[in-house]
């Protein structure tokens, strides 16, 4: 059996080293090995294929059952189970590229992720201070953002990061990138570039590892690649698409003139606002002082300040007088002893008298801070027990014919007019009914 399965092998590997298939892939199944084992099949005939690790790690999409693909290899046999199956080394699409493939399959997934929403789109600073780009450093991208940018607002500063924008590892590198500027935390948004080109040129933007950095970064991120009608998978994942780079330099900051313009018009409304306030506070003043509780608390409030103002010119007397009275005795005490040295003496009642003078200083200051916290404090009770305070809560205050206050329904006779004081306004009506 085994001779024979040997040269049926041989036999097989001779006539058919190198075939074209074409079919659906059904019962697909990709092994921990990363090897890739699914059957092609058509109308009436199936065979089984492999594709090995070092083959399938080329792939650009991921096969599938009910996928019609083209597959070259050769054609061998199993010999554990004596059956011959296609040892798969080129496999794609059939009727669409197989890059075109990928793009599709991969957004699919990441949508379905949730990675496209528009919900968790950050919005960008309105005027951010520093900005990072991440793009190749030797094209004309960085040199039409860089110029854009100094023309719109010179006093930006920008970091770049340098990438390669095309080829192998070129993917990774722009993903550490945009690790690398949330780690630091240097930039406040950040723009991927690039410019135009083919499918495959603009392919490392549709790489998955550049997708998720863009999803996990905390800084807002701008994609600009490629032309205006280029789409790329890193567009639908970043905060905001630019159709080019030029305008994702545009659309990062505002014209310095255009902000300038802004504060200049919100000012100008700003100072509208607060002259209307104050006109209409000084209206209600005007009406408050108009009210006969007001002026009488007024004029309670006027009475209390010159009580504190005569208080504080006599202790200021007071102090003044006793400066004086410890000058003289310091005089008389000190007259006749001039002509000895003592000058020891003289300095130690010097500063016994600035210390005196300090305490006096000290003790009317606080006299003074307690007099004018009573004074707050009675202020703040009579604004409390002000009758326009009372009526501000929904009270009011009835008078009779003669004017006096009416407490008692008995005062006022069926038929008698009664004028009621409201917090706005006053009300004339007559008694129709009275109630105990």
């Amino acid at each position: 059996m085994t001779e024979l399965t040997l040269e049926i092998r041989n036999l097989f590997e001779k006539q058919f080293p190198d075939v074209w298939v074409t079919g659906e892939i059904s019962n697909f199944r990709s092994a921990g090995s990363g090897h890739l084992y699914f059957t092609l099949k058509d109308e009436t005939a199936q065979v089984r294929a492999v594709c090995f690790r070092n083959q399938a790690r080329y792939l650009k999409f991921k096969p599938q059952d009910g996928l019609a693909v083209i597959a070259r290899g050769r054609l061998s046999v199993y010999e554990a189970r004596g059956e011959y199956q296609l040892y798969v080394e080129f496999l794609e699409p059939a009727g669409l590229g197989a890059l075109q493939l990928a793009f599709e399959q991969l957004k699919q997934k990441l949508a379905g992720e949730g990675l496209f929403d528009p919900g968790r789109k950050k919005p960008l600073p309105g005027l951010p201070q520093v900005i990072g780009v991440v793009t190749s450093p030797t094209g004309a991208v960085i040199q039409d953002i860089l110029r854009i940018l100094r023309r719109r607002f010179r006093n930006i500063n920008v970091l770049i990061y340098p990438v390669r924008v095309q080829g192998d590892g070129a993917a990774q590198e722009i993903a550490q990138a945009i690790e690398y500027f949330n780690r630091q935390g240097l930039v406040e948004v950040m723009i991927v570039a690039r410019g135009g080109g083919s499918l495959e040129d603009l392919w490392t933007f549709n790489e998955e590892v550049v997708a998720r950095a863009i999803a996990a970064s905390k800084i807002p991120v701008i994609s600009a690649v490629g032309h205006e009608t280029d789409f790329t998978i890193a567009d639908f994942v970043a905060d905001l698409r630019a159709p080019t780079p030029s305008a994702a330099a545009e659309l990062v900051v505002r014209r310095k003139e255009d902000l300038t313009a802004e504060i200049h018009d919100r000012a100008r409304r700003l100072g509208q606002i607060i002259r209307l306030r104050i006109s209409e506070a000084w209206q209600v003043l005007t009406e408050l002082r108009m009210d006969p509780a007001f002026q009488a608390f007024a004029s309670r409030l006027a009475e209390r300040a010159q009580r504190v103002d005569e208080d504080v010119a006599a202790l200021e007397r007071a102090v003044r007088s006793r400066l004086h009275t410890t000058r003289q005795e310091w005089l008389r005490a000190s007259t006749g002893v001039m002509r000895y040295d003592f000058s020891k003496h003289l300095r130690l009642k010097a500063a016994a008298l600035t210390e005196r003078e300090q305490k006096f200083q000290n003790e009317f200051r606080r006299f003074l801070t307690e007099r004018r916290n009573t004074l707050a404090q009675l202020e703040s009770i009579l604004r409390e027990r002000s009758p326009r305070t009372i009526l501000a809560r929904g009270y009011s205050i009835t008078r009779d014919a003669e004017g006096r206050i009416v407490r008692d329904a008995a005062q006022v006779a069926i038929g008698g007019k009664v004028s009621i004081r409201l917090a706005h306004g006053e009300l004339e009506a007559l008694v129709k009914e009275r109630k105990f």
